[in-house]
């Protein structure tokens, strides 16, 4: 390629030749004989013939000492260079890098094209070929030029009699003076053949570089293929580029190129993290009845996003809510995909409602059948809005705190328990008081222990911090909930994130006992009947009479679609909170399923009625039997 200058060896000497002496005296005698000097005897010893003069200037000692000095001072820039732009991570930091790594010890201006959109490890690249001007810097060229540095600066070309900044956009032509240099992968001169016929191309139409300056074309190549382009310019009244430097900008472009395709896989993967954390935590919390939450959710660090921390709440059958909280061990894709399956177990077994004690064991089972160090702690807790009671099993995880409404704070006290995946073990629940105006705090071990304070410490400053945030809002008034979780976060000091941090906290708000109404009903054919007046008081007494004729038609198609398939006596329960609830549970286990019943069936439009006037309906299976439920709104 023109423009380049191109390195050969000379060997002092090759097997199966001559020496070099040799080779020398057979090079002169030719032209010795040629000269009219007379042949040697044979047998005599041959004459020393006179050598030619040659008159050669000696290098000065101080023109030595200045190459040795500027090939030094070459090399060291090239490395501070390199570990400027080895220093970025993402891919803006790698750009800048460069700029400032160049600009203005090795060029006063620099352009940057990169390929739009970036290809990504082995993906194919997208057609056309197109280039991206992605930054420029340039030194400022008066005094009245206040860009120092020039970042984000456009270096002006030349475009006829008006100078312009370069083109934003390039497509590389197939076959073009552009795509042969980027092909070529080498730095060329931009007075050279090729640079000449590639730098209008890659500038815009039109353009080129300014009259007088020097320029080096550097296309950069990644792993696996050409990524960008890199443009380096010097003014007039600077020294010109020399071979060297050629080598110098062939450094910086291979390592920006190489840098570059490691923040664009970075970047993948962070996304990639990102994603599988977003869908392995709840998107949002549902607002069952009797109970408020929020909760918090903080990664280790931002260079490690993902984690094996999860929290989760359940509704359940009866208005209750199971409370989740578990932390696997480490912190990489590994421990939240293994996080991801241990949430989906408790999901289904909570939707079971199984007893708390229970869920865990089948989690310990889950986590042995994932493999034999796969460890995890967990807190399940269920809460009851009717009984205001709490019941909650531990499997080594730290205890909850319990902020009663006047202010005090309490560990509460639950058996630790073994980790889920040690095997073997038996988990026990402990029934706890949950008065109204309570919160419960559940949180991971990454918000009470770190490199500066132990887990028991942690919690004993976290029990602290709640009692002193109650006392602000007075002893009749529960802290605000969201308020209270920003609070908490704010104890953690700058050496505090060594793990990461899950939180979520309950407010008990309960059901008043004035507002449920209960009853057994036995499994014969005056049930629905019965059913229907016991609603129409009830509603009568909450003054609820516009919703009787809803409520009582609704009632007595769900009361006689459990009286069908039970054998013990079917329960109704409503309940008066914003909405009006109404659930009738049964002991047989088979939901019961919406159809479209044909016009000469008898019936099958029970479930029909129930979707068109419900604002919500639904059914869970209970290890008892099920619960059919369906809820109206109390209010137009």
């Amino acid at each position: 390629m023109d423009g380049i200058p191109r390195v050969t060896e000379h060997p002092t000497s090759h097997e199966g030749r001559q020496p070099l002496a040799a080779r020398s005296q057979e090079r002169t005698r030719p032209r010795a004989q040629a000269a009219g000097a007379s042949p040697v005897p044979a047998g005599q010893p041959p004459q020393p013939q006179p050598q030619p003069q040659v008159h050669t200037a000696p290098l000065q000692p101080q023109d030595i000492a200045g190459t040795a000095r500027r090939e030094g001072d070459r090399l060291r820039f090239v490395g501070a260079a390199t570990r400027r732009i080895a220093r970025g991570i993402d891919l803006d930091e790698i750009v800048l890098g460069l700029c400032r790594a160049t600009v203005p010890t090795f060029s006063d201006a620099i352009l940057v094209y990169l390929r739009d959109p970036l290809p990504v490890g082995d993906e194919r690249p997208v057609s056309p070929f197109v280039l991206r001007l992605r930054r420029t810097d340039r030194l400022r060229s008066s005094a009245d030029d206040t860009d120092q540095g020039g970042v984000g600066a456009m270096p002006l070309l030349d475009a006829g009699s008006e100078p312009t900044p370069a083109a934003e956009l390039c497509e590389v032509r197939s076959g073009g003076a552009l795509s042969e240099v980027l092909r070529g992968v080498r730095p060329v001169f931009g007075d050279s053949a090729a640079a000449r016929a590639a730098l209008p191309e890659l500038l815009g139409d039109g353009r080129s570089v300014p009259t007088g300056h020097r320029a080096i074309l550097a296309p950069l190549r990644g792993r696996r293929r050409v990524i960008g382009a890199a443009v380096f310019l010097r003014r007039p009244d600077r020294p010109a580029f020399e071979p060297n430097d050629l080598l110098v900008a062939a450094q910086l472009a291979t390592h920006t190129a190489l840098g570059i395709d490691k923040a664009v896989l970075y970047g993948r993967e962070a996304y990639i993290a990102d994603e599988l954390q977003r869908t392995m935590l709840p998107d949002s919390l549902p607002q069952p009845t009797g109970v408020r939450l929020a909760s918090r959710y903080l990664p280790a660090a931002e260079t490690a996003r993902v984690g094996g921390d999860w929290y989760d709440a359940i509704p359940l059958p009866g208005s209750r809510v199971a409370l989740v909280v578990g932390d696997v061990m480490g912190h990489s894709m590994t421990s939240a995909a293994i996080m991801g399956q241990l949430r989906t177990t408790a999901q289904t077994l909570a939707g079971l409602d199984l007893p708390p004690q229970e869920v865990l064991h089948h989690l310990d089972e889950q986590a042995q059948r994932l493999g034999t160090d796969r460890m995890a702690t967990c807190l399940y807790a269920v809460y009851d809005p009717v009984s205001h009671r709490i019941t909650i099993a531990n499997a080594g995880h730290p205890p909850p705190i319990l902020l009663h409404l006047g202010g005090r704070a309490e560990v509460l006290r639950v058996p630790p328990g073994a980790p889920i995946g040690v095997g073997g073990v038996d988990f026990e629940a402990v029934e706890l008081d949950a008065p109204a105006g309570a919160t419960l705090l559940l949180y991971t071990d990454g918000l009470v222990e770190s490199r500066l304070r132990d887990v028991w410490t942690g919690i004993e400053q976290l029990r602290e911090r709640l009692a002193d945030t109650a006392q602000l809002t007075g002893p009749d008034h529960s802290p605000p909930l969201e308020a209270l979780c920003d609070d908490v976060l704010d104890m953690l000091g700058p050496g505090d994130r060594d793990d990461d941090i899950a939180l979520l906290a309950a407010r008990f708000d309960g059901i008043a006992p004035s507002d449920v109404a209960y009853w057994f009903l036995e499994p014969e054919d005056a049930a629905p009947g019965r059913a229907r007046r016991l609603a129409r008081r009830a509603l009568a007494r909450w003054g609820l009479e516009e919703l009787s004729d809803s409520v009582e038609l609704l009632v007595s198609e769900v009361v006689t679609n459990a009286v069908r398939y039970a054998e013990r006596p079917v329960t109704l329960r409503l309940l008066r909170t914003d909405v009006l609830r109404c659930e009738v549970g049964d002991d047989s286990p088979q939901l019961p399923r919406q159809r479209r019943a044909r016009d000469t069936d008898e019936g099958g439009r029970g479930l029909f009625l129930v979707n068109r006037l419900a604002r919500r309906w639904g059914a869970t299976r209970l290890s008892t039997g099920k619960v059919v439920w369906f809820e109206l709104p109390t209010r137009a």
